[in-house]
């Protein structure tokens, strides 16, 4: 039986468990990434773990979210960050430098490699045939410290692919078409691999792009082979030793199998709130745009920016129209710069921003209140870009592009001919002496070594709490009901203001579900303890371990949903909250917020069904899909104090 791309890294890296799907596999990581808005809490627990070095074939610490120096916090934290990479031998990428997944990709991502970064979009790696996963930071600390990474084993679904993209088309059109297919939660516990003659025709940065956003489908992780397209891109960037064939058997087997005539595909956005709610741009022709909004760590390649240059060339955007542009790293400034193409962009009324996530994340460049921002970023969630009632489409780079001109959602059909296709220039330069490397790496100034630097702490980096062992018993109230497709975002909003306290919990703990309910944070407060109910996919979104961290520091002990999103379960199991899902999801009615409730707690088992009684004197039957393992870290109140016990 023939073994597919997935299989093949899984196999090779498998330190325990079997490759059964759903069954636990523990993974030896040889990379990891994080980025400052997640990364400082993380490399916190890289120094509580307490073991000098990092034992990753590399890791990388990028700064590229939370880079508006208003005041101390972040300019600390950046210090913090290139200190900590220095003593503990991992790579330093400065402020502006560019966005983390767009310069890994560039620089350091390998085929055939395990990665795993404290951001969700890290499988942007996959378009190089990386097996690269979006973690919680403190599962990327132990990872760092040479720990395995644990999931359950996924199903692999095997994305065929026919045709050629034609017209306006483009990668991000492939991934809007399987969202508007599968919807937000279709990629739960799986790996989407693209095969098929239709694969030879997407670009590296067009592959890229698929992965990335994959992250919006739930999904384990999004790959595609590494064949000569993957050799072309990784020569033209300097590292043609980095390069290695990955191809699925030509008889391997997929748990599913998803068909694409890519030659039948148009331009497609998703409309407000959620990536999956796709249409054709057609569809909405007449409504007027306030902003275009082309960058991201989606969309801000040097194909992409080139094509948007060219079709913004000679041209003027209308002044109702504000258009914003984020090139993903300086080495694709180096390249437009080089090919003349930053004026047309400057001519036709573009602000080019700094080389960094930016807008995506509400970090400036916000539209005005129920704006209509059409943007070539991966999430549109409610109040993400920073104004509360924008309405955000997410789209393709050319399509934004395109639309920025005319002001209004128009047909693709008026548009005329389509910008050709980008390839890499032979003479791409390297950016690589912008990285700071840490002291005794070979090859590179050792300086006087790690031993003499030392980490430098702002007043707002505050040390990990450490947490209390789970009761036998949990007597407590519903501090909160929400409904379906909550998101991390929902919980921990992103944003100036409230990520600059990324590394001072108890801070940013205030802002926990403050765009939702005001009063919660004074009401749990007062009460000192509760959970969360809630419905469908509860926690998609970003992997931001805050969204678990802060309701844990404000006394959350258990969250009772219908479903859960894979990488916020993992961190709600890493800081000691307690996953349940409801036996019968009508049971969601009868959880009122305010009611008191009691959890036997110290009879719930792996897998097993307890009975949660409430004070109106109603039980309601909850599970889990708990290891004994995951249990067993819970019980001890998080996983830094399992770690700390089996060090013991």
């Amino acid at each position: 039986m023939g073994k597919s791309i997935t299989h093949k890294i899984i196999e090779k890296h498998l330190v325990s468990g079997e490759m059964i799907p759903g069954q636990e596999v523990g993974l030896r990581i040889d990379q990891t990434l994080t980025q400052d808005a997640t990364g400082t809490m993380a490399w916190l627990q890289f120094e509580a773990i307490n073991i000098g070095r990092v034992r990753t074939d590399l890791s990388v610490s990028y700064v590229d979210h939370n880079t508006l120096q208003m005041g101390f916090r972040n300019p600390d934290d950046h210090r913090y960050l290139r200190t900590v990479a220095a003593k503990s031998g991992a790579i330093f990428s400065p402020a502006g430098t560019g966005i983390c997944h767009q310069l890994h990709l560039e620089n350091f991502a390998k085929p055939g490699a395990t990665l795993i970064g404290s951001d969700s979009h890290t499988p942007t790696a996959g378009g190089i045939g990386s097996m690269a996963m979006g973690a919680g930071g403190l599962s990327v600390a132990l990872a760092m410290a040479g720990e395995p990474y644990f999931i359950p084993m996924p199903k692999v679904v095997k994305v065929h692919l026919t045709g050629a993209l034609t017209g306006w088309a483009q990668g991000k059109d492939v991934i809007l078409h399987l969202l508007g297919l599968l919807t937000v939660k279709g990629g739960v516990g799986k790996v989407f691999e693209y095969a098929g003659p239709g694969v030879a025709a997407l670009s590296v940065p067009d592959r890229a792009t698929i992965t990335n956003m994959g992250a919006e489908l739930g999904a384990t992780t999004s790959i595609f082979p590494s064949d000569a397209r993957t050799r072309d891109f990784l020569e033209k960037m300097g590292r043609s030793s980095d390069f290695m064939e990955l191809v699925a058997d030509a008889d391997a087997v997929y748990d599913e199998v998803i068909e694409i005539d890519l030659s039948r595909l148009e331009p497609l956005v998703a409309q407000p709130h959620m990536p999956d709610r796709v249409c054709t741009v057609k569809s909405l022709a007449g409504k007027a745009i306030d902003q275009v909004a082309i960058g991201s760590c989606t969309n801000s390649s040097y194909s992409d920016l080139k094509n948007t240059a060219q079709i913004l060339a000679g041209r003027r955007t209308p002044p109702q129209t504000d258009l914003l542009i984020s090139p993903g790293s300086k080495q694709v400034v180096k390249l437009l710069a080089h090919e003349g193409l930053i004026e047309p962009l400057l001519d036709a009324g573009a602000r080019i921003l700094e080389c960094t996530c930016g807008p995506c994340i509400g970090m400036g460049g916000s539209p005005v209140s129920a704006g209509v921002s059409v943007r070539t970023f991966n999430r549109n969630f409610e109040g993400r870009s920073g104004t509360q009632d924008g309405q955000v489409y997410l789209a393709s780079a050319q399509t934004a592009a395109r639309l920025a001109l005319d002001g209004q959602f128009t047909d693709p059909a008026t548009w005329g001919d389509a910008p050709e296709r980008v390839e890499l220039p032979m003479d791409v330069p390297s950016i690589r002496d912008l990285f700071v490397f840490p002291p005794n790496e070979v090859g590179k100034d050792a300086g006087d070594g790690a031993g003499s630097v030392v980490i430098l702490r702002g007043p707002n980096i505050v040390a990990l709490e450490e947490f209390d062992a789970l009761p036998a018993t949990i007597e407590t109230t519903v501090a909160l009901k929400v409904g379906d497709n909550i998101t991390t975002d929902h919980i921990l909003p992103a944003g100036a203001e409230i990520t600059a306290l990324r590394s001072n919990i108890p801070a940013i703990s205030q802002y926990i579900f403050s765009r939702v309910d005001k009063e919660f944070v004074a009401r749990i407060t007062q009460a000192g303890t509760g959970v969360i109910v809630g419905g469908e996919n509860y926690g998609q979104g970003s992997s931001r371990e805050h969204a678990a961290l802060g309701p844990r520091h404000l006394g959350v002990k258990a969250v009772i949903v219908k479903s859960l999103a894979r990488i916020h379960r993992a961190n709600l199991v890493n800081f000691g909250i307690l996953p349940l899902l409801l036996v019968n999801p009508g049971d969601y009615d009868a959880l009122a917020q305010d009611a008191g409730l009691t959890i036997p707690a110290s009879a719930i088992t792996p897998g097993g069904t307890v009975d949660i009684r409430l004070a109106s004197g109603e039980s309601v039957a909850v599970t889990n899909d708990l290891t004994k393992k995951e249990l067993e870290i819970i019980q001890s109140g998080g996983l830094l104090n399992a770690v700390r016990k089996n060090q013991a």
